[in-house]
């Protein structure tokens, strides 16, 4: 597992959430909500975190 240095991490967003991430093992996960209360999680590869909105794993989804 790489760390994202911490100048760097501050500076990433969701890109569905418009949220800060925070580092989880071998992920980033959103630190806020959408519009339906889901979180999304993103891959780091090889050091390097993969911010695509296509790429995002739902990890929690609020029901109504």
């Amino acid at each position: 597992m790489l760390n994202i240095p911490a100048q760097l991490s501050a500076q990433l967003r969701c890109p569905i959430t418009a949220s800060s991430l925070i580092q989880h093992g071998s992920t980033l996960v959103s630190s806020g909500t959408g519009a339906h209360g889901e979180t999304y999680s993103y891959r780091i590869v090889e050091g390097i975190p993969v911010l695509l909105a296509e790429e995002a794993t739902l990890i929690r989804h609020r029901s109504r």
